[in-house]
């Protein structure tokens, strides 16, 4: 008998086990309980039920099919996760497209790993292991964070610990969540990367930012032409500084010079630049002549 029958027999053993009445497992601490939490069972897909914690929300029919292929050809080589809730009741933890591409193929009982855990446990188990095993898509990852911030009050911190992943890292996926609904679409569905999301969430307005993300799409544009894209708007905002007012020269008429000779009873001089800036010369020609201006300056 190979390994794999060993295994698959032996499953179909404990599953046995579990739909004993008598034998009905509800804590680590009863009976026959380590010989369930943690081992492979053999379930019906009739008794689990789909957690509602799935942070899963789209599913590629392509890969579900493809998936679906294999298991028929090979089985499931990698077994659920679920949680007992009552007897022959369990929930799903983690394994959901496993479970759906075991149901297109008709199976009847797929293998799994039981835990018992209560809700809490689960949210967090199910979240983490599927930040960590599946492809989510980037807005789903963020999701996931942020239902670990909203229902379990785990901070960046603690989730870093929880998922191996740096803070900055999730801090960078929750500012997606701060994006327009439409270009979170947008991610999701595959018409522009996490990298155009980061540059297009430095912009405030939700009217700029789906602008932008509708020239990104148009344009097919490139993950630094988006971050050019989104600088060149930043310059936009800046005040532009004041220029200082151009002056321009002006000429000097006779009659005004006149004026100034008369004034002062001398030959008075007066140049003016190209800026329109100029000077004024009064000569004098003795210290009694220099009085005698002095004096009509000061009236």
């Amino acid at each position: 008998m190979t390994k794999a029958i060993k295994k698959q027999a032996l499953g179909r053993g404990l599953s046995a086990l579990l739909k004993d009445p008598e034998n009905d497992i509800k804590s680590v601490d009863d009976k026959n309980a380590d010989k369930v939490v943690g081992n492979i069972i053999e379930l019906e897909i009739s008794a689990i039920e789909i957690n509602p914690f799935q942070p899963r929300s789209n599913f590629n029919e392509e890969s579900l099919r493809e998936l679906a292929t294999s298991i028929k050809e090979l089985g499931v080589i990698q077994p659920i996760t679920v949680r007992k809730l009552d007897f022959n009741k369990y929930q799903l933890i983690s394994g959901e497209r496993r479970l759906r591409a075991s149901t297109l193929v008709g199976l009847n009982t797929v293998p799994a790993y039981i835990r018992i855990a209560n809700d809490n446990e689960s949210l967090v188990m199910a979240l983490v292991e599927n930040i960590q095993r599946h492809d989510l898509d980037p807005i789903e990852i963020a999701l996931s964070y942020q239902r670990l911030i909203d229902e379990i009050q785990l901070t960046q911190e603690q989730m870093s610990d929880r998922v191996g992943k740096k803070r900055s890292t999730i801090a960078n996926y929750l500012r997606l969540l701060k994006l327009d609904p439409i270009i979170q679409t947008g991610i999701r569905d595959g018409f522009i990367s996490m990298g155009h999301g980061r540059a297009i969430i430095n912009i405030e307005d939700l009217d700029v930012q789906t602008d932008i993300y509708q020239k990104i799409v148009s344009r097919n544009l490139s993950v630094r032409e988006t971050e050019a894209l989104v600088k060149n708007y930043h310059e936009s905002l800046k005040p532009k500084p004041e220029g200082k007012p151009k002056a321009s020269s002006f000429d000097i008429e006779e009659d005004q010079k006149s004026t100034f000779t008369n004034y002062f009873g001398a030959k008075v001089d007066i140049k003016v630049a190209g800026n329109g800036k100029g000077k004024i010369t009064i000569p004098f020609h003795s210290e009694e002549d220099f009085a005698r201006i002095i004096k009509l300056i000061n009236g």
